[in-house]
């Protein structure tokens, strides 16, 4: 039972880094700043929960676990709120959406 819990908990986390090399491939690739703060925002909160979902799965404690899923609630807080500001401050300044 050891091997498999070791097994998903290595998947998760090298999911969770794809999902971090995904944001960065979104933020070269995307041509305005609107789409690749969208492209990093939503890859990076996903990536960050599926490392701390596997990351969970090595918790020898309650208190390890409540620590962890605390980090990843407070950065996906944190990430919202800078996207959103840096968003809201583009928007000031006269940046506009990129269309096709």
């Amino acid at each position: 039972m050891l091997l498999l819990r070791d097994l998903c908990s290595l998947a998760l986390v090298f999911a969770g880094g794809a999902f971090f090399l995904a944001g960065t491939a979104g933020l070269w690739r995307f041509p305005d700043l609107f789409t690749r703060l969208h492209a990093l925002s939503k890859s990076d909160n996903l990536g960050l929960g599926l490392v701390v979902l596997g990351l969970l799965l090595q918790a020898e404690g309650l208190a390890e676990a409540i620590r962890l899923v605390a980090i990843w609630l407070l950065a996906m807080g944190a990430g919202s709120t800078t996207s959103h500001l840096i968003a809201a401050k583009a928007l000031q300044t006269g940046e506009r959406p990129w269309r096709p």
